[in-house]
């Protein structure tokens, strides 16, 4: 099978690529959704406070358990499992409770979501306002090269680059320079891109309240003469992130870009019951980027009533990894290589002008 030649990609939103997606019509285009009766989708998008309640405050409680632990068994090798677990907790549970959060879906009440949203904010190093407006173009335009500012692996993968994240140490060599950068009131071209000029001033004010934690952090780390404010606060962002990267890659990883059907661009993998709850069920992927309105308690539920119409969900992590590896491989060389979805015989197909335009090359079969 051979693969044509394309234009090279540019990832920038402000270069080549962006000006093509907007010439195109990718750029806020019309998205595909499966058909759900009108009275059944407006049961499945109400919210409720309840389940996220309760599992914020076994949330919270599992990290003030295992914080706990780490302070009572410092200096002892029984301090491993909740460092461990408060890694985690800390580093990679937040990502879903800022995700849902953000969406304004996982409570009913605005300001259990606002606080929510601004604490995980902070437990991974996201300035809240940036990340707010970086989200929303990412549901906009999905995986859109150009235009999309949350594309984790790029063509060609950057293999190494995707192997430092489970380790955290990029977010210590970007995510906190650049807060440091918004701190002093220094925007770059992309994220002025996406945020709206009257909230600019909004993103540096939370990178500088996020600045002084982190200072005060050090500062009393310094006066107890002690590691532990320091692997409390900001340090799990290292450690703890390896099962955010682990579940948060597969969502998009080696499928197609620039198209408007989520079911191309988007996986679903099947997780464990520990994997849902870390994750809040953002493993039903498709699901939320076709309704992502709809709460993360209610994904299950509308996975069943959509899934004729999806590709096969991925049985595990495993199988998914597995399946992406060879195509991760042969994006090396050949960047347009990508892993085709194949329908059932029960969905609808996909007809997009975009995809015929954009990608010429051939697919993984």
């Amino acid at each position: 099978m051979t693969v044509a030649s394309s234009t090279k990609r540019d990832y920038s939103l402000v270069g080549q690529s962006t000006r093509r997606a907007i010439e195109t019509g990718l750029a806020s285009a019309e998205w595909y959704h499966t058909d759900v009766p009108r009275k059944t989708m407006k049961e499945l998008m109400q919210r409720s406070d309840g389940p996220a309640i309760r599992d914020t405050i076994i949330w919270i409680a599992a990290i003030l358990g295992s914080a706990a632990g780490i302070v009572w068994f410092w200096g002892s090798w029984w301090v491993v499992p909740f460092l461990f677990v408060y890694g985690v907790l800390y580093g990679s549970s937040s990502d879903s409770r800022w995700h849902e959060c953000g969406h304004g879906t996982a409570f009913r009440t605005r300001w259990m979501n606002d606080v929510v949203y601004h604490l995980a904010s902070f437990m991974l190093m996201r300035n809240p306002v940036q990340w707010r407006w970086s989200h929303a173009r990412h549901h906009t335009d999905t995986i859109i090269v150009g235009r999309d500012a949350e594309i984790a692996v790029m063509r060609p993968p950057d293999l190494i680059k995707a192997a430092l994240a489970f380790t955290g140490i990029l977010d210590f060599r970007y995510s906190l320079p650049i807060l440091v950068r918004q701190a002093f009131g220094n925007l770059s071209e992309d994220e002025k891109s996406y945020i709206p000029q009257m909230e600019q001033h909004k993103a540096v004010v939370a990178a500088r309240w996020h600045m002084v934690v982190y200072v005060a952090t050090i500062a009393v780390a310094i006066a107890l003469q002690s590691w532990i404010p320091l692997v409390l606060i900001g340090l799990p962002r290292l450690y703890g992130t390896w099962h955010m990267v682990l579940t948060g890659l597969l969502q998009h990883i080696g499928l197609a870009d620039n198209v408007v059907d989520h079911r191309l661009n988007t996986r679903t993998v099947y997780m464990n019951p520990v994997s849902r709850f870390i994750y809040w069920n953002m493993n039903y992927h498709v699901e939320h980027h076709m309704f992502p309105m709809v709460p993360y308690h209610a994904l299950p539920k509308l996975h069943e009533l959509i899934k004729h119409d999806l590709p096969m969900p991925n049985p595990s992590m495993w199988h998914a990894y597995r399946e992406v590896w060879p195509v991760l491989l042969r994006q090396l060389k050949y960047e347009d290589f990508y892993l085709k979805r194949e329908l059932p015989p029960t969905a609808k197909p996909y007809r997009g002008e975009f995809h015929d335009l954009d990608i010429t090359a051939a697919a993984a079969e």
